[in-house]
């Protein structure tokens, strides 16, 4: 088979699975629950007939709940292929050569997912100038963030009626149309999705009062959920760093020179606050030795993580190792004359990814001409899109 047969099959299997990954995870938060078939194969190869397994489950997930996961899977399959072929479209009318997209389909099926990690295109040749990295950069975020509008109008203007809640907590409905006043006094456990500013706006101006869920109940909003996972992951996309969607668009605006500066300082922002509240003064007073020692402990290996993320964009170790510390004290001393103030240590992860792997400087490229008006004003407009879709807390777990 020629290899670029070979590779559109691995391009096309590869979109497939994610679409039945997507579509599953989907039904699952729809419903609240997971398709059960791992457990049970599991059971099945420890000898167990898998009847306590199902018995745990709140109801069974068949065929009809996967159909219903298309409300999730097409949405935000939608909006993550437009944002990637913004990108293919934009680089090929550059005549920079690039691939397909690959999709990256992930489902756990013990634990509940989006059923993806996203996708990806690969450019195959040398972009040569700013203004090819502003253009390619650009185009998928903005094309992705028209298409997450249309998705967040139909779904808060579409909303289901309130009873809709009740086919998935049967519980609630001994509380009637105010359930959300008594439903959440053991919250433990429940999943809220934090407020952007675009959110914001729908659930306030937008949608019917009457009928918007709780923020708990959102996640069985298939609609509303694949709009806020696009804002999410747009805005990541969007951070002025590295070899981001934002990093290409920031070097294409203001160059080598100023990106070496702005980047790394934008991401020592983003690794404090990812990190404030992590540790407290008030945990090393505690009157206990060995949890002084092992706080201390704690701490030691959180400085350390901090070294590895800023080790790749200093020229020299010892540099970073004193960013490192400085974070760590200004951290300190923020919760310390603060106490209420804290970061959203979810972000961790993805300050190590950029700081290790994806890098936090721009590659120079050989023709560096500014960018005319209308790429500039393009490029004000992308950041107010990272303003608006960016939620200092995405995820909150009670």
């Amino acid at each position: 088979m020629p290899s670029n047969s070979r590779t559109y099959l691995i391009q096309g299997l590869l979109f497939f699975l994610t679409i039945i990954t997507t579509t599953m995870a989907g039904a699952e938060w729809m419903y609240g629950n997971i398709f059960s078939f791992v457990y049970e194969g599991f059971a099945f190869l420890s000898g167990n007939n898998g009847e306590e397994i199902s018995q745990a489950t709140s109801k069974a997930m068949g065929w009809k709940e996967f159909w219903a996961g298309f409300h999730f899977s097409i949405p935000f399959l939608l909006i993550l292929t437009v944002h990637e072929f913004g990108h293919y479209f934009v680089a090929k009318a550059h005549k920079v050569k690039v691939t397909l997209p690959y999709y990256i389909p992930l489902w756990f099926g013990i634990t509940q997912s989006i059923g993806t990690m996203g996708a990806f295109i690969r450019i195959t040749s040398v972009v040569r100038s700013r203004l090819k990295f502003f253009d390619i950069g650009i185009a998928g975020p903005l094309a992705g963030f028209i298409v997450a509008l249309a998705v967040l109008w139909y779904g808060f203007t579409h909303l289901p009626p309130v009873e809709y809640i009740f086919t998935i907590h049967p519980e609630y409905t001994r509380f009637g149309m105010n359930y959300h006043q008594f439903a959440y006094e053991n919250a433990a456990g429940n999943l809220a999705l934090g407020d952007n500013i675009l959110f914001w706006f729908f659930k306030t101006y937008v949608a019917d009062p009457n009928l918007l869920p709780h923020d708990f109940e959102i996640i069985h909003y298939p609609y509303l959920f694949a709009g806020y996972l696009a804002l999410f992951f747009t805005s990541l996309n969007l951070i002025p760093i590295g070899q981001l969607d934002g990093g290409h668009i920031l070097y294409g605006m203001i160059g080598k020179k100023k990106f070496d500066i702005v980047a790394p300082s934008l991401y020592v922002i983003f690794a404090f606050y990812g990190g404030l509240g992590f540790f407290r003064v008030d945990s090393f007073a505690v009157g206990n030795d060995q949890i002084f020692y092992e706080q201390l402990f704690y701490l030691f290996l959180y400085c350390y993580f901090l070294y590895i993320c800023f080790k790749g964009m200093c020229d020299q170790p010892s540099t970073a190792v004193m960013l490192s510390l400085l974070v760590v004290v200004a951290q300190l001393g923020t919760t310390y004359l603060f106490p209420q103030v804290e970061g959203y240590s979810g972000f961790l992860p993805f300050i190590f990814l950029l700081g290790r792997f994806l890098g936090v400087k721009h590659p120079e490229t050989p023709e560096n001409e500014p960018l005319n008006k209308t790429r500039m004003v393009l490029g004000i407009i992308a950041l107010i899109v990272f303003v608006i879709s960016f939620s200092p807390k995405p995820f909150i777990v009670l």
